[in-house]
């Protein structure tokens, strides 16, 4: 698209979605171009500028998977290595997972732990290796998981000798020329774009804290600019400084066996989701924020989108439709509407997290996630299902339920790409 209908689709978008501000940084052809719309803050009047730094949510788990490629690249982290190898004292799964798992969301492990107890990135990680129940072996199916992510957060201080957050700002932003900058940090987070919860129905747009621990801070804790973005996949594009080596990158955006993120993309790789037409990237979400990466390394083709409100992702969804850019579409695959049945509803859980189905009202089925409403649910044949926000309206996103393969009954629910275990009662 030319540069005047990128502007007015951005604009045109976030008012739609009433987005307080967001950015754009489309690089293709060897030229980079930069937009910014609205404000850091609704009704502050400080303009949403370029280099204002926005929460990025879980493409900080891409930053974390560049992190550890370079060390890969160097020699220094072997993927394929159980991570007793470097963690000896966790004990627990440590013997069966390996990086290459932790990366790929497929150790088995659960989203969230039973409860956070420790400070430290070494504590929750030998906490987590003990107590959490695996959904299943590591290698065997794809769970997304924050753990996983803080375990390759503290392997890297591990094989470093540094804090996640020094080796982040020294061995990958620094050299990138992204200045560092986290939402929690261990003396303390930097100030940045505050997220806003938009509810679209009354037109209401409230400002929201972010509420990141620091032992989540490897899976969600940047905060960058969408200039930034942009560099960091001009990186993996194979087009940036050579930090990564050039196995090591096409390793990153080779779809990794076992790994099915229904409902996230379409592959999953090391560090990134993979799309149709060799696109690949992530999407994050802080609290009240949504921004997107994408990358197309055979046309050297990187667009970033950084917003400050809750409805980001449907505003992302409709720009990159219209603008051309690989996404997922969570609808695609759904054929043949069906009815509800009983052998739908019950609960499901995911470490501690408690997804009920329960009888719906505008739509056959309701999701309930720890006792809030979640999403409407219609139903359609291969046990797939659309889900409608019940605090948005927007139906933009898909899950499944999956059978036990030992009785061939629902035995699993899976959303967002995570996997839920049913709950059968004694």
């Amino acid at each position: 698209m030319e540069h005047a209908n990128l502007s007015h689709l951005l604009e045109k978008l976030a008012r739609h979605h009433l987005i307080p501000g967001a950015q754009l940084v489309v690089h293709r052809q060897g030229t980079t171009e930069a937009f910014e719309f609205g404000e850091q803050v609704h009704a502050g009047g400080l303009p949403m500028s370029r280099e204002a730094r926005v929460p990025v949510g879980s493409i900080s788990k891409t930053f974390t998977a560049s992190l550890a490629m370079i060390l890969a690249s160097d020699g220094d982290l072997d993927l394929d290595e159980p991570l007793a190898e470097y963690l000896p004292e966790a004990g627990g799964l440590s013997d069966r997972l390996t990086a290459r798992h932790l990366l790929s969301h497929t150790g088995g492990l659960p989203s969230e732990p039973d409860e956070v107890r420790a400070t430290t990135l070494r504590k929750h990680v030998l906490d987590c290796c003990r107590r959490v129940r695996p959904m299943h072996e590591p290698g065997d199916g794809f769970s997304y998981s924050n753990i996983g992510y803080s375990l390759a957060g503290h392997l890297i201080e591990v094989v470093t000798g540094m804090s996640w957050w020094e080796a982040m700002s020294s061995i990958l932003l620094q050299p990138l020329g992204v200045r560092p900058h986290f939402v929690v940090a261990p003396g303390g987070g930097h100030v940045s774009v505050p997220g806003h919860a938009v509810n679209p129905a009354r037109g209401r747009i409230v400002p929201v804290q972010q509420s990141l621990t620091l032992v989540d801070a490897p899976a969600g804790a940047i905060a960058a600019s969408a200039t930034d973005l942009a560099l960091l996949g001009e990186l993996l594009a194979g087009r940036g400084p050579e930090l990564i080596g050039t196995a090591e990158l096409k390793e990153m955006r080779l779809p990794v066996a076992g790994a099915e993120p229904f409902g996230m993309a379409d592959a999953w790789g090391l560090g990134v989701a993979l799309y149709d037409d060799g696109w690949f990237g992530h999407d994050g979400t802080g609290d009240g924020t949504s921004c997107h990466l994408r990358v197309h390394p055979e046309s050297g083709t990187v667009v970033a989108l950084t917003t400050n409100g809750s409805t980001g992702f449907a505003m992302w969804r409709e720009f990159a439709r219209e603008a051309g850019i690989g996404d997922y579409d969570p609808l695609r695959q759904l054929g043949k509407p069906l009815e509800s049945a009983p052998e739908f509803t019950g609960r499901f859980y995911n470490g501690d997290t408690e997804y009920s189905v329960i009888p719906g009202h505008e739509a056959p089925l309701r999701l309930v996630v720890d006792g809030e409403p979640f999403a409407e649910l219609t139903l359609y044949d291969g046990l797939m299902f659309a889900m409608r926000d019940v605090d948005t309206g927007e139906t933009n996103q898909s899950g499944r339920f999956i059978r036990d393969s030992s009785n061939y009954e629902i035995g699993w629910l899976q959303v967002g790409g995570r996997l839920a275990r049913r709950h059968v009662a004694a």
